[in-house]
């Protein structure tokens, strides 16, 4: 068995906040969890959470994900994008071309986020976030597919994606060239060991599949800090 995607956690100097936002766009419940603070419950068993946590580091330059949020008629496109807007969203320019149907926006905390127009045949039979679009290559894509046992749905010119057996939201990646990091990614993944499983053998799988470990020892948070083929953080938490 493989692990599972336990959350996507988002960097913010105001977690609280940012958190409210995104339980207004997305409908989703938000609670003060004790142990994994501010989180949008997913909306089933087989989803992930959203994780807010507390950071003083800036974001400097583009995130490499992003959301894609689904449309399932035109109004609901425009009435997504005018509950972000009042929300706190902004629009932004990230070199979109006026043909594309799609609108960009960015959180209150700059993270940039998409409004698919509806009919997009490539998200059809997913949720609300229709996918999780990440800047990466094919190496990682295969990557991530071993690490949480999910298929490839899309391998086609070094672009990737991956879904979840039971459904729901695809990562994907767009292929080269990739863009340098500029620091610490604001979001990353959070992961736990299979039910019954264990983090130690969890870690030296991962390991075996072509990550790295950022840290030596767990800590007092029991989280082991690692890193995927292209440089980006996602931590292996202690068994839920």
């Amino acid at each position: 068995m493989t692990c599972q995607l336990f959350a996507l956690s988002f960097g913010s100097g105001e977690p609280r906040s940012l958190g409210e936002f995104w339980s207004g766009v997305l409908g989703r419940e938000l609670v003060d969890d004790p142990r994994d603070g501010v989180t949008l419950l997913p909306e089933d068993e087989h989803g992930f959470r959203l994780r807010f946590l507390a950071t003083q580091e800036k974001k400097v330059g583009q995130n490499r994900m992003h959301f894609d949020l689904t449309s399932a008629f035109p109004e609901q496109q425009q009435e997504t994008v005018d509950r972000a807007l009042r929300l706190g969203a902004r629009h932004i320019d990230v070199g979109q071309l006026p043909e594309e149907g799609h609108v960009v926006l960015a959180d209150p905390d700059g993270n940039e986020f998409c409004v698919i127009e509806a009919g997009n045949n490539f998200l059809a039979d997913t949720g609300f976030i229709g996918a999780l679009a990440c800047d990466g290559s094919q190496a990682v894509g295969y990557f991530w597919s071993e690490a949480l046992g999910w298929p490839l749905v899309w391998d086609q010119d070094q672009e990737t994606a991956i879904q979840s057996p039971h459904g729901g939201t695809k990562i994907t990646w767009g292929g080269p060239p990739v863009a340098p990091k500029t620091g610490r990614n604001r979001m990353h993944f959070d992961l736990v060991p299979p039910a019954g499983g264990d983090q130690r053998a969890e870690v030296d799988r991962l390991l075996a599949l072509g990550a790295e470990r950022v840290d030596t020892d767990p800590g007092e948070n029991g989280r082991v800090e690692m890193i995927d083929p292209d440089g980006n953080e996602f931590c292996v938490l202690a068994p839920r």
